[in-house]
């Protein structure tokens, strides 16, 4: 993990990188936003907000919990792969409140108006793709534009998903453009970033078989995955969009089995990374086979897959080691870790196993609070990393 650069200043060392605030805040958030889920969805609870408690349930955890990963991890990427300084103290700051007002107008946007409610939590995504955009162009680091597309996806379907919402009552096309682009994200830098730390890992641990690295199959993959995902979003019901989708859970298969996560066992932190995108082929072949047979295979299931298993379950998986790394700490499970991995992927296993067993309501349950679990335990377990400065000590090895 490269040493983080950062400017010399007295503000505190949670606004010194822009993983720190947004790490904490969307594990805090997306543990809060489950725990105020289930009385909502029995209407034990109610919001102020337009939206129905459907709705604000997909909204909040992507827009609101995914959007906060994204920009943590992003931003902290993008000063690697330009050399660039990244921001830092009272921008970073503005940045996370924008982010914090996002979720308060949704939340009140009955009383706040809808539209009030559309512009500032859409002015979030809009600058974060601003700033992102900006410090590529200005490091001259075209081939990572790229990465830039799906969130300007994630971004129009926010937009699109506050419209439908309001002149339509409930979200349908959005939820699905939203859900799909977190998607082709975890597609494109888990693509990068599993092979590079399995080879890593490998290379001084198991010499042997090594994964193979990101190349145009990798690239012809993802643009057929992202087009059956595209055309799931707008044509969820056409056999074509479930052939697709069928092809793309073949072809990311076959990706993940070139990675050698087999061969990963012994690290958890590894490891992880392989099964939570094991989660993408699933959700493509569960959405897929949804198009075809739905009176057996519920839409719901693929849904809960690719939320559930591959979005969250990459999230947490990367959360954690990008802090460990950022902050000076060894790149090693705890049991503590290991068991927040545990949470999360069960929550993914037992949602998949709800949507298709409806009457059993325990099943959901045991999957929010297992949810609850892993990001409450991630705040509680690295929390106190995300506030306090860097430590020295690994930073002198690193350098030495």
């Amino acid at each position: 993990m490269a040493i983080p650069r950062t400017r010399p200043s007295t503000y505190p060392a949670v606004l010194s990188y822009r993983f720190r605030p947004f790490f904490l805040i969307g594990s805090l958030y997306g543990g809060a936003a489950m725990l105020f889920w289930l009385p909502l969805f029995y209407g034990r609870l109610e919001t102020s907000s337009s939206f129905s408690p459907v709705d604000w349930h997909i909204h909040e955890l992507l827009f609101g919990y995914v959007a906060a990963v994204v920009t943590g991890f992003l931003l902290t990427a993008i000063p690697n792969w330009t050399g660039r300084l990244p921001v830092q103290g009272l921008p970073l700051l503005g940045l996370a409140l924008l982010w914090c007002a996002g979720r308060l107008t949704v939340f009140f946007s009955a009383q706040a108006g809808w539209l009030l409610s559309a512009v500032v939590d859409c002015a979030f995504l809009l600058a974060v793709v601003a700033a992102a955009a900006t410090e590529i162009i200005a490091g001259r680091n075209w081939r990572n534009l790229k990465v830039l597309l799906p969130v300007t996806a994630l971004l129009a379907a926010n937009m699109m998903f506050h419209a439908e919402a309001h002149y339509q009552g409930v979200s349908d096309i959005s939820r699905r453009l939203g859900l799909g682009a977190a998607v082709v994200l975890v597609m494109i830098i888990g693509g990068r970033i599993i092979p590079s730390f399995t080879r890593n890992w490998l290379v001084r641990e198991r010499p042997g078989r090594l994964p193979v690295p990101f190349g145009r199959f990798d690239v012809g993959t993802i643009a057929l995955s992202a087009a059956g995902l595209a055309a799931w979003a707008f044509f969820p019901a056409l056999s074509g969009t479930g052939a697709v989708l069928i092809a793309g859970a073949v072809l990311n298969a076959v990706r993940l089995a070139r990675w050698a996560g087999d061969r990963t066992l012994r690290d958890p932190l590894v490891l992880v990374l392989h099964v939570a995108f094991a989660f993408v082929p699933i959700g493509l072949l569960i959405a897929g086979l949804a198009v075809f047979v739905p009176e057996r295979v519920p839409a719901v299931a693929g849904i809960h897959a690719f939320g559930v298993g591959a979005v969250a379950c990459m999230t947490l998986a990367v959360m954690t080691r990008a802090t460990l790394g950022h902050t000076g700490r060894e790149l090693r499970a705890s049991t503590g870790t290991c068991g927040i991995f545990a949470a999360v992927l069960l929550s993914a296993i037992f949602r998949i196993a709800a949507a298709f067993a409806p009457t059993e309501a325990v099943l959901l349950h045991i999957s929010a609070a297992l949810w609850i679990a892993s990001f409450v335990g991630y705040a509680g377990l690295f929390g106190g990393m995300l506030v306090r400065p860097r430590l020295q000590v690994r930073q002198s090895r690193t350098a030495a």
